[in-house]
């Protein structure tokens, strides 16, 4: 059988992945909802997204804290009855944390239930606390990791051969792509071939390194990877809403947990700039053009929000970001 050029497999990818290749996507990444207040506000952003056309929502998985949301699967099938084409996503599906048959049963059967939708982000957790909580050595969460993703996979292919209770909607699985901050994670990501899905923490300067470390390590036979990258966004007109929002992100930083992994430390000891993009639509616009073509962004996931800035300014950046600065930047490459 002949093999298919890599330039046919990669736009493969872009087809699982609803992207269109030269022509950049955009995501919105949310936080866990944990009271009422907090369904409604997730409900309303992803009734927002759905309207603006967006690529998908995603959510990540952490436990033990406030503002995190612990079962990122079950939140996603509720925003599945919401909404008719929106992809769904998690950020950071900690594979470690779950005994394999349950999780594989729980993705396909929301990959069922969306339509084929769903996109899975996977991860390995770095809390210390939270792996020991679950019973995980922080040593071997890489081995269980992998342990539990070959199960998976092995689940998903039989059942798809038998048409049994976990067989997937999409073929032969859900995409995936792994969640990673420094040289270990990178290289699961790459001995699977699947793309590495940049965080938001990580500077400009450390994704554009962290991509070139991946495709490094990808087999040689490997496409060019998906560029995956999340980034914290707001724009606005005024001067005082701006300094209000990159006051409340120095904030956050500041009240970050302790016993952070070496590469989270690194790029939260950078600058504001070199992390997130907070500005008038005409700097944003611009530094958006720079960075996507830098990094090869295929799909772009937006954090809209910002503890401490006003819900209707957060509402009006992304509304900018998506109906006006966005088309200009997603306009198809020259073939």
């Amino acid at each position: 059988m002949p093999f298919a050029p890599l330039a046919d497999i990669s736009t493969a990818a872009h087809q699982a992945w609803g992207l269109q290749s030269g022509a950049p996507s955009l995501g919105l990444a949310l936080g866990g909802a944990q009271d009422a207040v907090g369904v409604d506000r997730n409900r309303a952003w992803v009734l927002r997204a759905e309207a603006l056309s967006l690529h998908s929502v995603w959510l990540p998985e952490m436990h033990f804290a406030r503002g995190v949301c612990p079962s990122p699967l079950l939140e996603l099938a509720g925003y599945a009855a919401l909404t008719h084409r929106l992809r769904l996503g998690t950020t950071s599906l900690l594979l470690p944390l779950h005994p394999p048959d349950e999780l594989a049963a729980e993705v396909a059967a929301l990959d069922r239930l969306c339509g084929g939708r769903l996109l899975i982000g996977l991860g390995r957790g770095f809390q210390r606390k939270m792996l020991e909580a679950f019973g995980v050595d922080p040593a071997l969460k890489r081995d269980r990791f992998d342990e539990t993703l070959d199960r998976m996979t092995t689940l998903w292919a039989e059942s798809n051969a038998s048409q049994g209770p976990l067989a997937t909607h999409q073929q032969p699985h859900p995409p995936l792509a792994v969640a990673a901050f420094g040289p270990k994670g990178l290289a699961q990501a790459a001995r699977r071939a699947l793309p590495y899905l940049a965080s938001p923490v990580e500077t400009f300067d450390q994704i554009a390194a962290n991509q070139a470390r991946h495709r490094q390590l990808l087999p040689a036979s490997s496409p060019p990877p998906l560029s995956l990258v999340m980034r914290t966004i707001f724009v606005s007109e005024s001067e005082i809403e701006l300094t209000r929002a990159r006051t409340a992100l120095d904030d956050e930083l500041k009240r970050r947990g302790p016993r952070m992994p070496a590469a989270v430390e690194r790029a939260l000891g950078s600058s504001l700039d070199a992390r997130v993009l907070v500005g008038r639509p005409a700097q944003v616009r611009e530094r958006l053009r720079t960075d996507c073509a830098r990094l090869g962004i295929d799909l772009l996931i937006v954090r809209p929000e910002i503890g401490g800035v006003e819900a209707k300014s957060l509402e009006a950046s992304l509304a900018c970001l998506a109906s006006e600065i966005w088309p200009q930047i997603s306009r198809r490459a020259p073939e």
